[in-house]
């Protein structure tokens, strides 16, 4: 496989300055996890293919650093980094005709979020009726994981999330019913590096 020029010194970059800082970076990490009120499985990484696990990779895009990225068909999700770099995340994406495209903002952040189930979804599993009112409270059993980024349009709530998932055999699918779900361990680092307000790109299925 030929390698370009730019591919070799992002390498070498990686190979000089990077081991400290991930060492630090994996510390936090750690720290961060052991302080969550529920578990998160660091190795659940070594539970998806290798292609889908987070890291560092070129990506020439017109956006601003901070902008987040969906390319459902490949299902992955980048984080901009700037300088034609991103954070690129496996993610699993939404079922055939459960699919959502197009621009919107970050509108609101949550910890452990409260699940409530659609209408369609309590036409496809009635047991989740119990959840109509107050929702689901967050844990090890709610479906958005260990954190939500909401997206809206303006003031209007696209009823789409970006999510974590306690499914790793999930990632790299359409397996969602409609929304994004990334590692728990990898929301919580995206939830980490993201602001409220923050532009978000869907691309086309």
């Amino acid at each position: 496989m030929m390698l370009s020029r730019r591919s070799l010194l992002l390498s070498a970059i990686a190979l000089a300055v990077l081991p400290a800082g991930a060492a630090r970076a994996q510390e936090d990490l750690e720290a961060i996890l052991a302080a969550e009120p529920f578990p998160v499985r660091a190795a659940d990484e070594k539970k998806i293919s290798y292609k889908y696990r987070r890291r560092l990779v070129e990506f020439e895009t017109a956006e601003p650093p901070g902008t987040i990225i969906v390319d459902p068909r490949k299902r992955f999700l980048y984080f901009v980094l700037g300088n034609n770099q991103a954070i690129r995340y496996g993610a699993s994406v939404g079922k055939a005709g459960r699919r959502w495209s197009g621009a919107a903002t970050i509108g609101r952040m949550e910890k452990w979020p409260t699940w409530t189930p659609t209408p369609e979804h309590i036409a496809e599993y009635p047991k989740l009726v119990k959840w109509q009112d107050g929702g689901m409270p967050g844990g090890p059993d709610n479906p958005m994981g260990a954190r939500a980024l909401y997206l809206y349009q303006g003031d209007v709530d696209t009823i789409y999330r970006i999510h974590g998932t306690h499914e790793p055999r999930y990632v790299g699918k359409k397996k969602t019913a409609g929304c994004f779900a990334l590692l728990n361990v990898d929301i919580i680092d995206l939830y980490s590096r993201v602001q409220l307000g923050a532009r978000v790109v869907v691309l086309d299925y």
